[in-house]
Order: C-alpha cells, then structure tokens, then sequence
C-alpha cells in the first residue's frame, strides 16, 4: 500500500507493556488503517469521501471504529496528536504531497473551496497552482478589510509555488495597510525595478502612499512622474493629489488630462473624481467651492468601503481645507464621519484623529484634543508615521504655547525638533509649521525652522499662492513678528493677508486681526474695534487667539471702562478661563476684586491644605513662573490690579513678610513642580 513497512501501532505500545485487544484487533488491517491515519492527517476528513483506495472498501466502517476504540482516532474524527506527528514525520514526503494533491481534487471535485484547508497545505509545503490561486483570491477579498491575514494569505500563496513577482504589489499593499512601511517599500523597490512588472500600476500606488506617510510626498510626486501618463490610467487623480501638494501644479494637469477617459461611475471613481476636482479649486480664486467638493469625495469614499494606497485621503483633504477656510466645525463633521467608516482603513485611522485633534485645539477644546491624541497613538499597534509623528509633535506644541505652560512648551518644542528632522514640507502640512513658526518665535528659536519655512514659502510661490493655502501661514507669520517685535517682517505678511481678502472671509478676518493687534501693541486702539476684530477670530473657529487679544488689549487700556469691555469680551471668548462666575460689567469686574475668595475643596469636600482659591492657585503659578502682574493677567483674563489684589491677599493668608517668602510659601503650597525647572 505505502510501499514501505512499519509498524506503527507497536510504535506506541512498547514491548515490555500488554497490548490492547483493540490494538491487537487492528493488526490484521494494519495498512487499511495506516492508510486512513495518514489520510486524515494531511487534510481528508470523516465522513467527506477518502482517497479512492480506500472508500472502496466495504469494511471501513469497522476499521473506524477499531481506530477509535484503539485511541489512534478521537471523537471528533481527528486523528490523535502523537499518532499524526508520527505518521507525517515518517511517509516520505512525496507520497504525502500525492495525498495532499487527491485531496484538493477530492474538494474541487465536490465543488467547494479548499478555505482552511489551502493554507495548510500550503504551509505543510505542498507546490499545488490550484492551492496558489485560492489564497491569492482570499488574500484580495480581505486586503481592504483585513489586511494583516491578507498579509499572510499572500505569503502562504509564495510558500504554495506562487510567482513573488506577480504578487508583489499586493503585498506591498497589504503591508504597507499594516503599518510595515519598510516591508512595503522593499517589495516595491524589487518590482520598480523590473522592465515590465506585473501591477505595476497598484506598486506606484503603493509606493507613493509609503513615500507621503514618511512624511516625503515629493517623492511620491517623483514616482508618479517615472509612471508617466502613458501607464498611469485609474491613478491619475493619486498623482495629482501628491503633485498638488509638493507644488507640482503643471505635472498634476498633465496627469488629469491623461487619465480623464471615462470610466465606470464607480463610488471609489466618483470619490476620487471629486477629490481631484476639489483640490484643483483649492488652487483657485474661489476657494469655497473646494470644500463642498471634498466634502462630497469623503462621503463617496466612506459609502465605497475601499481602503486604497492613498497619498492623502478625500476625508483628510476636506478637513484640511475646511481648517484653511476659518470652519473646524465642518472638519470636525467630515472626520468623524470618515472614522466611523473606517476610510482609508488602519493606516489613515491615526492622521484623521490628529486632524480631528487640530480642530478641538484650534477651537480651544484642549480636552477634546488630548483625548483625540489619544485615540491616535493607540490606534494601532504599530507606531505612528514619521508624518503623522510631526504632526503629533506639533500639536503637542501647540497646546502648551495656548496652555500657557512654559516648560511644557519647551519639552514639547524639543520634541517637535526631533520629529521634523524626519519629514520634508508639503502643502498638506502647512499648517503643523505655522505652528512651529510661531512657537521658535516665542522661544527664540527661530533660525531652527528659517530652511523649512522657506521652503514652505517657495512651494506656496510654485503654486502661485493660493489663498485658501497661504493665508494661515501668512497668520502665522503675523503673529511670529509680533512675538519678535519685528514690524519689518510682519508688514509684507499683513500686505498679503489685505490682498487675500478679496477671495477669503478667513484673509479678511485675519487682517483685521492684524490690524488690531499693532494697534494694541502700539497703545493706539480702540476698544471697539480690538473687539470686533476678537469676536471676529473667535467666528472662525480662533476663539483662544481672539481672547488672546481682546485680553492684550485690556491690560493696556487707558481707561478703565475699556480694559472691563475688553475682559468681558476675553471671557466670553474664552470660558475655559473663567472662574465660578463670568463677570462682564465694571461692576462684576470690581466685585471679583473684592469678594473674599474661598478655599479649594476636594472631591470629598476637604478643604485644600494650601487655603488657596482656585483663581489664587492660577495666579500663584504664574506668578512662581516669573510674570509680572500684567503678564499674568493677559494669562488667565483678568485685570493687572486684580492679578495684584489676589498676590497681596495671598500674602496675608499665607503669613509672607516679604515677597521673597511669599514665593517660598506659594512653592510649598502648591506642592513639588513649582516653579518648573
């Protein structure tokens, strides 16, 4: 039967012990049931039909049974772990190939699909095409869904003799949908190389979407360009997303115009028709018919269920041009939706969380932020991207700087240094260095960011300064020359904020905000008008820069009646930074001077030992950090005779002679960390 002899039951029944009568009822048939053992063991099952030898015989109900009986057979039809080892590791491989190839007929046979069985075979090396093109098309039926068992269902087709260069794009795909960014990039690499590769359309695809979430999306423009327009038919509008934002404006017409045959309206081809379609108006001088478009592509792309190679995604595109437009309310509809949908799938997951954290921050909801970043990080198991890691870092410097947190914000600034080491400037990424700008000014850093932000500046300049794109950066830069007191370099950024106003509400609003803050900051304001320009930034989704400036403001307000609109204004603005009670009158403002203030009770209604006031508790910080009465007042909206009012009533609590032991007695009542280092 097997062509060789070995007794396999005395194997495990030693000489020394009896052998069982069941054992000794099968040593008549001790090939029949060799022959069912070995069956059952590469993949044959009971009661499916057996090897023809086999199903043959009229007794092989009997011979089950005896298995059983004997041990060698479990209940469930399965043969017993030490018996299948045995068996396996002892029939030269050949014929258990012979078997594992009459099984796959066996099941074809029948009709259905090898499923579990394919990849056992596969992995116990059986070289069978059949066995090769089932996993493959498993493999393709769950690279979106599922990509880490796409992953290894592509592998497990290689091991089954399939072609690793007619899979390779593939599994660059579901690599790279896993966050294997440097395996994705590897199987690429080897089928870039080749003449004419097989999916050489789907490994560019792949390839690009590598190179933009490293954080380097003129190299996927770069990659795009080697396709040329000749082979890049569907991946038309992927390549004008990445040429649009690496300020490749022509390369990106050039590729539109080539793969602008039509196709099947498809949910994905609509996504990404209007994707592109979007983007090219952002480049425009009517911007606020972009953001209905992308808005439109994310919605088809969540309706489609596809999870693509994608340098960017529509929902990401829509959100960012929903932010440069003064509207996170509208980013943050879009990105949740597309969270929800799971677009893009786990590879996107992190960045839309990030955006969405962008939104909650410049909204100023920094607990919505920080519990977006949160999501992000533990999205998956793999960490971030270098792009996404920038991004990250950025927000994380962009919460300190409005938290007020010196040392916070110079942990977070070192941070943020090492994670733009990484990644190069591209359109979509505007805004996270509008926010280093910002924070090297504050912190006299500025010559660490100058080579980044001029090349922020001549992309902005190849694509004609759009100025949906320019204008926060332009604000960025605004509000970096007043933290320099450089009016030589604020001017020609507030020149281009005036001109933008024609085709920009944003431009507009962010003029006048200029505007107002050199009025302020050279003691010629009025009231009126410093508030309407507050509440104005405060509409775009700026409420902390609007409050911000209203707060500047009232600490150099000439009369009092205008430093109590002004702080009233602030405090509407802003009602993260008021106490139990909002005043808004000069009234209000004069009782919140002298109304005696309570003590800090805990949750379980024990006063704080330091005997401080929630509001003595923010001004005594500020204070330990080196501010002066005006500073802190700017800080948390009040009034620099108020910040002074809550010092000296502080004194007196604490029994301070001096001021020197007034900080002494502050740094022990709020306990270690105070002042920071």
């Amino acid at each position: 039967m097997t062509g060789y002899e070995h007794d396999s039951f005395r194997e495990f029944f030693p000489a020394q012990d009896p052998v069982p009568d069941s054992a000794r009822d099968l040593a008549a048939d001790q090939d029949t049931v060799r022959e069912l053992l070995l069956a059952l063991s590469v993949g044959f099952a009971l009661p499916s039909p057996l090897p023809g030898r086999l199903a043959d015989r009229g007794d092989l109900e009997r011979v089950i049974a005896a298995a059983r009986n004997a041990g060698l057979l479990l209940a469930d039809g399965s043969v017993a772990g030490t018996v299948q080892f045995s068996l396996l590791s002892s029939t030269p491989m050949p014929y258990v190939h012979a078997l594992q190839k009459e099984l796959v007929d066996t099941i074809l046979g029948q009709g259905r699909l090898l499923g579990e069985v394919a990849r056992e075979l596969a992995r116990s090396g059986l070289q069978d095409s059949r066995v090769v093109e089932e996993l493959g098309a498993a493999a393709d039926n769950v690279v979106d869904s599922d990509p880490q068992l796409a992953a290894e269902l592509y592998a497990e087709a290689v091991q089954a003799g399939g072609g690793e260069l007619s899979s390779a794009a593939r599994r660059a795909q579901a690599a790279a949908a896993t966050g294997d960014l440097d395996t994705a990039g590897r199987l690429v690499d080897r089928l870039l190389a080749m003449p004419d590769p097989p999916g050489l359309s789907l490994g560019v695809d792949v390839a690009a979407a590598v190179w933009a979430q490293r954080g380097m999306l003129s190299r996927a423009a770069d990659t795009y360009s080697w396709l040329g327009t000749a082979r890049m038919g569907g991946s038309a509008a992927q390549a004008a997303v990445a040429m649009i934002g690496s300020g490749n404006r022509a390369g990106a017409e050039e590729a539109l115009e080539a793969g602008s045959s039509s196709g099947s309206p498809t949910l994905l081809a609509v996504a990404l028709s209007l994707t592109q379609q979007g983007l090219g108006r952002t480049l425009g001088h009517t911007p606020q018919l972009a953001l209905p478009e992308l808005i439109r592509a994310s919605d088809m792309m969540n309706a489609s269920g596809a999870a693509i190679p994608l340098p960017e995604t529509p929902a990401a595109l829509a959100a960012l041009c929903a932010l440069h437009s003064g509207e996170p309310a509208a980013a943050d509809t879009v990105l949740k939706a597309a969270i929800a949908a799971g677009q893009g799938g786990d590879a996107a997951r992190p960045r839309l969380f990030l955006l969405l954290a962008w939104s909650s921050m410049q909204q100023d909801n920094a607990d919505d932020a920080r519990l977006a970043i949160n999501e992000a990080v533990k999205a998956n198991h793999w960490s971030l991207a270098p792009r996404d890691g920038f991004l990250l870092a950025a927000l994380e410097v962009g919460l300190a700087r409005r938290g007020g947190e010196v040392h916070e914000l110079v942990l977070a600034w070192d941070r943020a240094r090492e994670a733009m080491m990484h990644v190069a400037v591209d359109l979509y990424s505007l805004l996270p260095w509008g926010e280093m700008m910002i924070a090297a000014a504050r912190l006299r850093e500025t010559p660490r960011v100058s080579h980044y932000l001029a090349g922020a500046w001549d992309l902005l300049a190849r694509l004609e300064n759009p100025p949906l794109w320019s204008v926060p950066l332009h604000w960025a830069a605004v509000q970096a020359a007043l933290l320099g007191e450089s009016p030589a370099e604020l001017a020609p950024h507030a020149a281009a904020l005036v001109r933008a106003s024609e085709h920009s509400h944003l431009a507009s609003v962010l003029a006048a905000g200029g505007k107002a803050w050199v009025s302020v900051l050279a003691s010629r304001f009025e009231a009126s008008d410093v508030e309407t320009a507050a509440r104005g930034l405060s509409a775009v989704g700026m409420p902390w820069e609007g409050a911000r400036l209203a707060g500047h403001a009232a600490a150099h307000a000439s009369e009092r009646r205008d430093m109590v609109r002004l702080l009233a204004c602030a405090r509407d603005i802003h009602p993260q930074a008021n106490g139990p009670a909002a005043p808004g009158s000069e009234r209000a403002e004069n009782q919140h001077q002298d109304a005696p203030t309570q003590p800090v009770v805990d949750g379980g209604g024990t006063p704080d030992p330091s005997g401080l006031s929630l509001r003595e508790r923010e001004v005594a910080k500020l204070l330990l950090e080196g501010k002066t009465y005006r500073e802190i007042g700017e800080a948390i909206y009040i009034s620099p005779r108020t910040a002074e009012h809550h010092v000296a009533r502080m004194r007196r609590r604490l029994g301070a002679e001096n001021r020197s032991e007034l900080l002494v007695r502050l740094r022990l009542a709020l306990g270690e960390g105070y002042p920071p280092p």
